[in-house]
């Protein structure tokens, strides 16, 4: 008999992303890019492998064939192991019936045989949509020292901001007393991050009660955290004091990969913690005669020719003579023609921007950021405005209406 695990991690990541808008046309949001070499997904499943799990079961749904295929067998993050490792769990069709992933709980409820394989006394559920680094393994330590039934990390958020939020009330030992999905008259600032630690036992049986309930929503904020308080479970707040941001809008987004920037960036990922990915070799970085670069992340397989300011570039894109790339995020393989201008923007994969057009406005005359689709090819001299999302149907209005004029 193979041995058992102690710990199991549980890994959501069939979310669509809606709030994402373009860039989760294709993919799933947990594998959308982040921070030139990144996918968001990169960081929990780093985060296992750094606290010493390494049994994680990803459970997929949405658009999940990038994401199968960028984790494969694990090997990047450690993960690929003859006894645990990672494994993608997309919905199945069991003997009886065939289903969707109705919630967050009944995504783990129909994976409960990948759970038994390993026998763990703790599963740790965490979200596959979130930038941050964590030791779940302190977190589990305090599980075990308070003889919690779940424990839910927490971080404070500003009060305006708490609505968005799973927010708890805790007593002095940390004993959580109050629990209120996305309340809108929050009581606390405490937020659920979307990482729980349960005892095993405790979790299949309030799973399997939840799946009996056909009111019940099957998620683990609106349904099972809610019947663990009100039966008296030992419910614990684990603080988190580091660096968390979730990465759902397109704002929020920008807001992390900027963390990145500055001589003392918000977000550091130099260190010890290391967050892995996979990322296929590209030749390094060239800055030729007139580029230059303030402030910036330039990726492996870049080439810059022109100007980028404050500006996060992933692999093989392209800054032609005399353009200006200012404030913006920029996805894998983007070519910049000359002269061209993109300020306050994030751009998806694959996208041509013509000589001499203009992507946004910056940010001191702008409303808001520009989101600019994957595939497309912009027009030289072409203008797109600020605080707009830009994909594909925007592009054939924009060509229909330059031929009827």
């Amino acid at each position: 008999m193979a041995k058992k695990k102690e710990t199991v991690a549980m890994l959501l990541a069939g979310g669509q992303g809606s709030r994402l808008y373009l860039l989760t046309e294709r993919i799933a949001k947990p594998a959308v890019n982040f921070g030139g070499k990144y996918r968001i997904i990169d960081f929990p499943l780093s985060n296992c492998v750094n606290s010493g799990i390494d049994a994680v079961g990803v459970l997929t749904q949405y658009q999940p064939l990038k994401l199968n295929e960028y984790i494969g067998n694990g090997q990047p993050w450690d993960l690929d192991r003859t006894y645990g490792g990672a494994m993608t769990l997309p919905p199945y069709q069991a003997m009886n019936r065939s289903e969707w992933y109705k919630g967050t709980a009944n995504a783990i409820y129909q994976n409960l045989h990948f759970i038994d394989k390993f026998d763990p006394d703790y599963v740790v559920v965490l979200s596959g949509d979130h930038i941050y680094r964590m030791d779940y393994s302190k977190m589990v330590d305090f599980h075990k020292a308070n003889k919690a039934d779940c424990t839910i990390a927490v971080f404070d958020v500003p009060l305006e901001e708490a609505s968005r939020f799973g927010i708890m009330s805790s007593d002095a030992e940390g004993r959580i007393t109050e629990f209120a999905e996305k309340p809108k008259e929050p009581k606390s600032t405490q937020a659920s991050m979307g990482v729980y630690v349960f005892s095993k036992d405790k979790l299949y049986s309030y799973l399997i009660e939840d799946e009996a309930n056909p009111e019940s929503s099957n998620d683990f904020g609106k349904n099972i955290i809610p019947a663990m308080l009100n039966n008296g479970e030992r419910l614990f707040a684990y603080r988190f004091e580091g660096y968390w941001k979730d990465v759902g809008t397109i704002q929020s987004l920008w807001e992390a990969n900027m963390d990145l920037l500055g001589e003392n960036p918000a977000l550091s990922l130099q260190s010890a913690w290391r967050i892995y990915s996979r990322n296929e070799a590209r030749p390094p970085q060239f800055i030729g005669a007139g580029g230059s670069v303030k402030n910036s992340v330039i990726t492996e397989g870049c080439e810059i020719y022109g100007t980028v300011i404050n500006s996060v570039l992933s692999p093989g894109v392209v800054v032609g003579r005399n353009a200006v790339v200012r404030d913006s995020v920029i996805f894998d393989d983007v070519t910049i023609g000359e002269g061209a201008e993109v300020n306050y923007t994030v751009m998806d994969s694959n996208t041509v921007i013509g000589e001499n057009a203009t992507v946004g406005k910056p940010i001191g005359e702008s409303a808001g950021i520009t989101l600019v689709g994957g595939w497309l090819n912009i027009p030289a001299g072409a203008n797109i405005p600020d605080n707009i999302r830009f994909g594909k149907n925007e592009l054939e209005a924009m060509m229909q209406k330059e031929e009827t004029v």
